[in-house]
């Protein structure tokens, strides 16, 4: 690689040595190298550094900036020095976007070290990649050298942006204060060479960015600028011309692209200027004039621009300077945006418009580009602009909805949902609303396709956002989502936008992207470089002879006169051989048309394409344009010598309308020539031409190893930021997107919530019977809130029955069968988006997900949402119902509830925080406002984290903008090594730069006469030496979005179309080749005058089936419109037609042989539908316009067309009549109102002519081929009917082989019956007894399956056997006489094996005592302890008095009993019975609070405290009045005066004065009112008080004594109640003090149940520093740690919650301790003990509200149990063997109390307690004979560390001090064995005593001596 550096000298010789790795551009220098490089002199490029170290800080990647117009300064950097005279010039435009491919090589290991770019701008914010950390080692940086400068100015200027772009070093180098004027000098000429790319904008603004906020700028040039006018030495003044020169063109550079924050430093610049300048010249300095004049540009420019600084409008740099035209004078069109303006959209103003000249030649080339830019701009502005000023003027209309507009589109409420990584940049998923698209059929509609223009705004357009569409997903757009790319002036207001947003947004059906780069290719493009001007503008009918063919040109012809599969490439290559070459422009010289198999005018034809620079080629249907068109080709490429005359490669570029077109090209290419072809388009359908996309190019290993040098730093560099960038915004991206699918969890929106609300939604009413979800982290308070929770779906609703569903979805199924067995059809939509997604850029399908992603979604969406609208809970069959959550919904219910959620998620309206701020308690809301305030929280969610993703959005887009730049150059690398570049027009439009770059010599346009003339100029580059134009504009013209720019402004007309017009010299094909006589006579004269047909038309065969081969059939059925899409259909004309396509298939065409056409895309589908597959699979169905240039033998046209106004459309066209009547070859048949076309003259000639013929009626006659004297006449669908098999009514009548008749009617097809099927029954006789075949004839005959007598020779039974069936085969079926090993009869027949396993029921006993049913081949599998679940009620008697209704297994056989489920019904406080099943304390009640007054009545839960009414008390008469709030004690006394309002009856009211009236009359109900209750009711003046709560009236004397005494049984806090009917007594004013003191008390009771908020936060905080300090319970149970950790963290808990979590802390702390207690008992033992401690915990592990008595009991029971067990097993193995004899019954006793599975009752406990105390002394706990605290006493006194304990082999305890090993050999002092041992090693019969101390090991072991050592060294490290 070392060949590509462009000097020895370029690696910079450096005394501070970077060692980290090479700089920047260059490669690693080996050691030798270094070694010998010697130290910078002086004079060396050393000097001209500061002489220190610069290091820098982990560089900020730049934050995105907004588009840069660099037309801005008047001239554009991505130009060169072009048009310095203007103010603005060709504004560079941005590139388009490439895709990421990573280049597979080994790469240097320092390579892509140092890629973060460095960018410093005060208008940029700075971001921190996610794996930079701010307390980052600064990265040392990579100097830029001298030498290493001067090397860049050797490279072209696009290397040198990019090296400098990708280099650390660039930031590094311009920070310095002081430098060396040569120094500086060579900087300013480098930086103004890498602004002279005109490839590489994103890397240019990178410099310049750099440039703008450095030092180099602030400091040195200004100190430069300054010392020029003190520079004593003349020759060093000389040059200083040069470099005014460039500091000029830079700081033109830099006002281009931050015109603000630039002006203020290149404003101080260009002060110092003038003064130096003056200096200069004074001393006898040439001072050229362009220079003074550039200066004076600048200086206006600033001057300009500050005064706009002042007035406020330059605050970003977007903006754009555009020099103010004269009074009159119309704008350049050069500086016109390309997008429409405000004033375009809200003023209706109309452009200024030339139409294109079609009849004579332009004034000049600037006109001439002129009026091609505005028209083509105009063609899609108009409809936007028109449509949105409609718009504009309806927004009062009611139907604004519903309303349709002609030239726009409309979504409704539309979101900006979420941005997306793609390899273009960032784009966005945007949601509009779909209710009123519902009836879209978006796989055929041209809604939204990709590069469609959008525009949004959301204030009446005042402000608008623009886009084109870059994915287009059917299933997104079924549920309302498309993929936008927004432009660059959209990306501020972007920025801005929210997600909660609501835009309108409008599109236009323009293909937008195709205008856009063909516009701004039109604004680049300078006069000079247009080629052709003489003949395209200037209309010059002299064509000259190719430039090239100038200096001679000998063709040689040899390789297109022979075949191309001939081998002429080893016969050029033979030695001796030479071909003969001819003067291709002495037409004498050629070979002979019969050699070049070409026709007289197909000769012309590639003569003159050969010998004229410009040459057009007319080629009427099938007359061979593609042909001829491979003809020039072939022979450029043969003669390559001939154009190729400069050491530069140029290729041919051929351009096409279509893919298909260019695919049909290209293959003919690749026919003769295998390489060096590249292919620029929509996806190709061709195999061969895969290998020659660009993609594919690209990703060769070779190419990419080819790649130099700095585009692979650079790559790696922007790939590493990417990915970063795409990580980050990929996790806010996916968190936005899940906050519209569902619910958030509050706990993520608690940063929003204010702290009262939040205390307040919190503190929900919650029933007891919640507590098992809410306990749960998946529940929600905020679905409760939002009424999705517990209570709100617990209603049962009608079920959805599983008939239904499977009914439903059964129809679904049927209906997508129906839907896929139909023929395929192309879309239009795919058709036209195949024809605009370059190949290159097309969007890949994302892969299947895989089960990681797919499960980080989950994750993401289960830790973020309550609920989900997308979940699907798993396991659940159609129809059934769901358990969700905690609860029950039904699947009906289910669905409402999330299309409740859905809905609400998507309305607009939120609660501002204004209203929010005056809210005191969330539940008080009614549901409505409830969803506004949660929308409020939801928008500031979104927002913040938009806010978050905002700096990695801009990061990222900037590096794709980078990357794309890159693709350029690499693209540019593959088109030069190209021969031939094949381009559809849209490639040929996205790669204008490239184009202009590579400059084909020679251009050959396929289908020129499709294409718009601003579409072929912009392909042209000024290299262009030769163009061929192939077409026919007597076909399709191009075609253009506004009608009356396409007739009125000869838009429609193409470049071919007008150079014909003109006069300029063409040659039309004269012979066809594809259409018979009679086809062809349609054509000629009515189109073309003089089409010849070609012998070989003359040879087709007739069509079989039919009388012509070719008919019109008229008819006058009506047309349907299609309101989608303003399209037409025909149903009659579509049946008609699909008959006839069936007809022709039975006359044995194949179905590729078919092509039916419709002049309309409704017709399309409407054919589909009435064409299975199985069919019609292989016909093709296409509309007309996108079947030019395709061709087959018939021709089936639909014209569609048939109304009483005699509106044709566009059949009216000549163009589109002459591709319709000209793709038939061998017959064609057409339907269609024949008397309505005939208004249209060119129509009427030709009906005129079929008429002439007999071929136009009103029924076409079809011919039977088998009888050819029956003709059948049909004119309609029906009529088919006659010919049901193709043939004629007459029947078939062949004989088959079987002997039977055909009995079909007359067919065509198969007329030797080889594949026919006979269906009559046959009648073979097929076995000895003469039993005949059952089947149908054409199936084969198979074993007779009648059923005889036989009898099995096995077991002699008889029976009935088919026929063909041996009996020694049959299985007999009669009962097995057997009998099994348990004596049971077997159950299988006699012809099989035994049963294995029997079935038979019988009784066995249980471990448990109770005896079961079970299968009799499952008793064996008792006695190996499989488990059978026993069914036995269980019955005991509970503690609280009720039977156990559990069975014996439920109940572990006694131990835990299931919770009793009697209803509890006690009489709570409140009066409510207690709802909750048996239980000692009832809980709190859970009904609705019945307490209410006059004001207002409590919602809260019963048994939650109520909020005391605080409005006035209302107790009044005219007597008292109470002056206490409602909920005080009233401070009035009762009033006893008689009321004196009168009943409706007219009776006196019996009340009292202030009371309610009661509604009993003395007179009306005297029998009522003085029945006797309390003894005075009868007494004539009576007076009665009505209890509000029941309607009950008392007597008032004796009612007031009943409320106010006091019983001293009475001690029961509750309500009075009345005394008739029992109800609670509390709404009564009379009596509101003692009702206010029984409420009063009960409020007490309550507070006392439920607890002070403050002694329950102290009891919380207990408990949670209890279950820290249980280490144990926490090792051992981690998940119920957690569990209980988690509880306690919840708020609003109960005292009783407190309880139940303080006795499971208990509960599992000793389980936790039994658990840990398994290692001190021998292994054998443990699992038998663990089965019975997971059973405890699974039971305590139940969800339960509290402990019963009766649980308490149980589990109490059951764990002292298990802990005597472990204690004696604990002491058996400490007694290591010597439990035997009557110790060994006494604990085998033991043991069986313990090991059984039956309750542990008292009476047991006490006799473990007293046998366990008899054996304490003979099994103590520790093994050693002593007490665990005498143990411990022991080894404290000695002081020892473990393992310095023995044992001798008897077990006797001894101690070795000092080190612990052995050092002498001794005897036991008990038993006289020896103990110790030598040399630090123990005796073999002793061993460690573990058991007193704990030790693993010896203290003195090669265990301990090595965990010293690692100790030692670890310490030592």
């Amino acid at each position: 690689m070392e060949e590509r550096r462009p000097h020895g000298e370029a690696r910079p010789r450096n005394p501070h040595t970077n060692h980290r790795g090479p700089l920047d551009g260059e490669f690693a220098p080996r050691a030798r190298d270094q070694a010998s490089n010697p130290p910078a002199s002086a004079s060396g490029e050393g000097a001209d550094y500061p002489e220190r170290h610069s290091r820098t800080a982990s560089h900020p990647v730049p934050y995105w900036q907004r588009e840069d117009r660099f037309r801005a300064m008047g001239r554009n950097p991505h130009q060169g020095r072009r048009n310095q005279e203007r103010y603005t010039s060709d504004g560079a435009r941005g590139q388009r976007h490439g895709q990421e491919n990573d280049p597979r090589r080994r790469d240097d290991p320092q390579e892509g070290r140092n890629h973060r770019q460095p960018w410093s701008s005060d208008n940029f914010q700075q971001w921190r990649t996610p794996h930079q950390k701010p307390a980052e080692q600064p990265q040392q940086v990579k100097k830029l050298g001298y030498k290493f400068l001067e090397s860049l100015l050797q490279k072209d200027p696009s290397e040198v942006a990019i090296t400098l772009a990708s280099s650390l070093g660039l930031k590094e180098l311009l920070s310095h204060s002081s430098m060396k004027s040569s120094f500086l000098e060579l900087i300013c000429q480098v930086l103004r060479k890498a602004c002279s790319s005109n490839m590489d904008r994103q890397s240019i603004i990178h410099i310049l960015g750099i440039l703008k906020n450095s030092r180099f700028l602030k400091v040195c040039l200004p100190a430069y600028v300054v010392g020029m006018i003190t520079q004593p030495v003349a020759a060093i003044r000389n040059q200083y011309p040069e470099h005014i020169r460039n500091i000029i063109s830079l700081l033109q550079d830099l006002v281009s692209v931050f015109p603000a924050s630039s002006v203020q430093e290149t404003s101080m610049l260009v002060s110092l200027l003038p003064a130096s300048l003056n200096a200069l010249r004074a001393s006898g300095v040439d001072i050229e004039e362009e220079t003074e004049r550039n200066l004076e540009k600048m200086q206006a420019i600033l001057e300009h621009m500050q005064e706009k600084r002042r007035e406020g409008t330059l605050r970003e740099d977007t903006y754009t300077l555009v020099q103010p035209e004269a009074d009159g004078q119309v704008a350049s069109y050069r500086t016109m945006p390309i997008y429409p303006t405000y004033n375009e959209v809200h003023l209706d103003e109309r452009p200024f418009l030339r139409p294109n000249i079609i009849s004579g030649k332009y004034e000049s080339t600037a006109i001439y580009l002129d009026t091609h830019f505005r028209l083509l701009r105009e063609d899609f502005v108009r409809p936007l602009r028109e449509g949105i000023l409609e718009l504009l003027q309806s927004f009062e209309d009611q139907g604004l909805r519903k309303r349709k507009f002609d030239d726009i589109r409309i979504y409704f409420d539309t979101r900006i949902i979420t941005p997306k990584c793609s390899s273009s940049g960032i784009v966005y998923k945007v949601q509009f609303d779909m209710k009123p698209l519902k009836f879209v059929r978006w796989q055929n509609s041209k809604r939204l396709l990709y590069g469609s223009l959008v525009c949004m705004s959301k204030d009446n357009f005042e402000t608008f956002l623009f886009a084109t569409v870059s994915n287009r997903e059917q299933e997104d757009l079924c549920q309302g989502i498309v993929q936008l790319c927004f432009n660059e002036q959209s990306q501020q207001l972007l920025a801005a936008a929210q997600p909660s947003d609501s835009f309108l947004m409008v599109e236009t059906t323009a293909y937008f992207e195709a205008y856009r780069h063909v516009l701004e290719g039109l604004q680049e493009v300078q006069e000079d470089d247009v080629p052709f001007q003489r003949n395209i503008v200037q209309c010059d009918s002299h064509v000259k002879e190719p430039h090239y063919l100038l200096m001679g040109g000998k063709y040689d012809f040899t390789p297109l006169i022979e075949t191309p599969s001939a081998s002429w490439e080893s016969l050029r290559n033979a030695k001796g051989w030479r071909r003969p070459r001819v003067n291709v422009l002495d037409l004498s010289q050629w070979p002979s048309k019969e050699a070049l198999k070409l026709d007289d005018s197909q000769m012309e034809a590639l003569q003159f394409a050969l010998t004229r620079e410009l040459a057009i080629i007319q080629g009427p249907p099938g007359t061979g344009k593609t042909y001829v068109g491979l003809k020039i080709v072939q022979a450029l490429l043969t003669n390559e010598s001939v154009w190729q005359i400069s050491n530069q490669k140029f290729p041919i570029l051929v351009v096409c309308y279509t893919n298909h077109a260019l695919d049909q090209f290209l293959e003919g290419i690749y026919k003769c020539q295998k390489t060096s072809i590249v292919r620029v388009g929509g996806r190709s359908s061709s195999e061969v031409l895969k290998q020659f996309t660009l993609r594919e190019l690209r990703n060769k290993r070779e190419f990419r190893r080819s790649l130099p040098m700095h585009l692979r730093q650079a790559y790696m560099s922007i790939v590493t930021e990417m990915k970063g960038s795409e990580q980050e915004l990929n996790k806010g991206a996916k968190t936005l997107e899940c906050t519209m699918r569902g619910v958030l969890r509050e706990q993520h929106l608690e940063k929003y919530i204010s702290p009262r609300h939040w205390e307040s939604l919190m503190n929900r009413p919650m029933q007891d019977s919640e507590w098992d979800c809410l306990q749960s982290w998946k529940h929600s308070m905020m679905l409760e809130w939002l009424g999705l929770g517990v209570g709100a779906f617990i209603q049962n609703a009608a079920p959805a029955g599983p008939e239904n569903t499977a009914h439903a979805e059964g129809e679904e199924e049927e209906e997508g069968e129906e839907e896929g067995s139909l023929i395929e059809i192309a879309e239009e939509a795919d058709l036209i988006q195949a024809d605009r997604v370059i190949e290159e850029e097309e969007v890949v399908r994302p892969r299947r997900r895989n089960k990681e992603e797919n499960g980080a979604e989950q994750e993401l969406a289960k830790l973020l949402l309550a609920m989900r609208l997308d979940h699907h809970s798993p396991g659940t069959a159609g129809g059934q119902e769901q358990v969700t959550e905690e609860w029950e919904i039904q699947r009906s219910q289910k669905r409402k509830m999330k299309n409740k959620v859905k809905v609400e998620l998507q309305k607009l309206n939120a609660m501002t925080k204004a209203e929010a701020d005056e809210i005191q308690d969330l539940w008080q809301l009614d549901l409505n406002s409830r969803w506004q305030l949660y929308r409020l929280w939801l928008q500031m969610y979104q927002a913040d984290t938009r806010r978050k993703i905002l700096s990695y959005e801009c990061c990222y887009r900037t590096s794709a903008k980078r990357m794309a730049e890159l693709r350029l150059q690499e693209d540019l690398l593959i088109l030069k090594d190209a021969q031939v570049v094949g381009m559809t027009t849209t490639g040929a439009a996205k790669y204008r730069q490239i184009l202009q770059k590579v400059e084909p010599r020679i251009v050959i346009v396929e289908e020129a006469a499709e294409v718009l003339e601003a579409h072929t100029i912009a392909t042209l580059s000024k290299a262009c030496q030769h163009l061929i134009l192939i077409g026919d504009h007597q076909q399709l013209r191009p075609s253009a979005n506004v009608y009356d720019l396409a007739k009125n402004f000869n838009l429609e007309v193409s470049l071919f179309e007008r150079l014909v017009k003109v006069n300029l010299p063409y040659v039309r094909l004269n012979y066809q080749h594809r259409m018979c006589p009679e086809i062809a006579r349609l054509l000629t004269p009515h189109v073309y005058q003089d089409l010849e047909n070609h012998p070989s038309v003359l040879k087709y065969e007739k069509i079989k089936g039919v009388a012509s081969n070719l008919f019109f059939v008229e008819h006058n059925f009506p047309e349907q419109e299609i309101q989608e899409g303003k399209s037409h259909q025909n149903q009659h004309e579509a049946h008609f037609v699909v008959e006839l396509c069936k007809y022709f298939l039975c006359q044995e065409y194949l179905p590729s042989q078919i092509t039916i056409l419709t002049t309309y895309t409704g017709q399309l589908f409407c054919l589909r539908r009435l064409m299975p597959a199985k069919t019609f699979a292989g016909v093709k169905v296409h509309v007309v316009d996108k079947y030019q240039g395709e061709e087959n033998d018939i021709v089936l046209l639909s014209l569609v067309r048939s109304n009483q106004e005699g509106k044709v459309g566009f059949l009216q066209i000549p163009n589109r009549i002459c591709v319709a009547l000209s793709r038939a070859k061998k017959g064609m048949y057409c339907i269609g109102n024949m008397q309505m076309l005939a208004k249209v003259p060119l129509w009427s000639k030709i009906i005129h002519t079929l008429r002439e013929n007999n071929q136009i009626g009103p029924t076409l006659r079809l011919c039977c081929q088998n009888h050819p004297d029956t003709h059948t006449s049909v004119s309609k669908a029906s009529d088919f009917q006659r010919v049901p098999e193709g043939g004629c009514s007459l029947p078939c009548e062949f004989r088959l082989s079987c002997g039977h008749v055909c009995t079909r009617a007359c067919h065509p097809y198969d007329a030797a019956h080889k594949e026919f099927q006979c269906m009559k029954p046959c009648q073979k006789v097929i076995c000895p007894d003469g039993h005949r075949c059952p089947l149908v004839c054409f199936q084969e005959c198979q074993p007779c399956r009648v059923k005889v007598l036989k009898t099995v020779p096995q077991c002699g039974h008889e029976q009935m056997v088919p026929c063909s069936l041996p009996a020694s085969s049959f299985c007999c079926q009669e009962p097995c006489p057997k009998v099994l090993r348990c004596g049971h009869k077997c159950t299988h027949p006699c012809g099989e094996d035994c049963v294995r396993l029997c079935s038979e029921m019988v009784t066995v006993g249980l471990k448990c005592g109770h005896s079961q049913q079970v299968k009799c081949g499952h008793v064996e599998d008792l006695k190996y302890d499989l488990p059978v679940k026993c069914a036995i009620e269980c019955g005991t008697v509970l503690d609280c008095g009720h039977p156990c209704l559990g069975s014996c297994h439920s109940c572990y056989e006694g131990r835990f009993h299931e919770r009793c489920q009697q209803p509890c019904k006690r009489l709570l406080i409140c009066s409510h019975k207690c709802q909750e099943p048996c239980t000692i304390e009832c809980p709190p009640c859970q009904q609705t609070c019945q307490n209410r007054c006059v004001h207002s009545q409590c919602r809260k839960k019963c048994g939650e405290l109520c909020s005391p009414c605080v409005e006035p008390c209302v107790w009044s008469c005219q007597h008292y009045q109470c002056t206490k709030l409602c909920s005080e004690p009233c401070n009035r006394p009762p009033c006893y005066v008689p009321c004196t309002k009168l009943l409706a009856c007219g009776h006196p009211c019996i009340g009292l004065c202030g009371e309610p009236c009661p509604r009993k009359c003395r007179v009306c109900h005297l029998e009522e009112v003085t029945q006797i209750f309390f003894g005075y009711e009868d007494e004539p003046d009576a007076r009665f008080v009505q209890l509000e709560d029941c309607s009950h009236i008392f007597e008032v004397q004796a009612l007031d004594r009943y409320m106010n005494e006091q019983k001293d049984d009475d001690v029961a806090i509750r309500l009075k109640v009345c005394p008739v009917c029992q109800v609670p007594i509390r709404k009564n004013l009379r009596y509101g003090a003692s009702i206010k003191q029984r409420l009063e008390e009960i409020e007490m009771v309550k507070e006392r149940i439920l607890g002070s908020a403050r002694e329950i936060a102290a009891s919380q905080e207990q408990l949670k520093a209890l279950l820290e300090r249980k280490s144990l319970l926490q090792q051992q149970l981690p998940e119920d740690f957690l569990r209980l950790s988690d509880k306690l963290a919840q708020k609003n808990l109960s005292v009783k919650d407190l309880g139940l979590v303080e006795n499971y802390i208990n509960f599992y702390d000793h389980l936790a301790k039994l658990r840990e207690s398994l290692k001190k008992i021998q292994v054998f033992e443990q699992k038998k003990v663990r089965t019975r401690l997971d059973q405890v915990h699974e039971w305590l592990a139940k969800k339960r509200l509290s402990f019963t008595s009766q649980e308490l009991s149980d589990l109490q029971r059951e764990i002292q149990r298990l802990t005597y067990l472990l204690d004696l097993l604990t002491r058996c193995k400490m007694a290591e063997g010597r439990v035997a004899g009557n110790v060994a019954l006494e604990v085998l006793s033991i043991r069986n109390i313990l090991e059984r599975t039956c309750k542990f009752t008292q009476k047991d406990e006490e006799l473990v307690q007293e046998k366990m105390g008899a054996l304490k002394a003979v099994l103590p706990c520790s093994g050693l004979g002593i007490s665990e605290e005498e143990r411990v006493q022991i080894v404290t006194a000695m002081g020892y560390p473990p393992g310095h304990w023995f044992k001798c082999p008897n077990g006797h305890i001894y101690l070795i001090s000092r080190c612990g090993g052995a050092m002498q050999r001794s005897t036991c002092p008990e038993c006289q064995e020896v103990i110790g041992g030598e040399r630090h090693t123990l005796e073999s019969s002793n061993q460690l005593a573990s058991e007193m101390d704990g030790a693993q090991h010896a203290a003195w072991s090669d265990t301990a001596n090595n965990l010293l050592n690692f100790e030692e060294i670890r310490r030592m490290i």
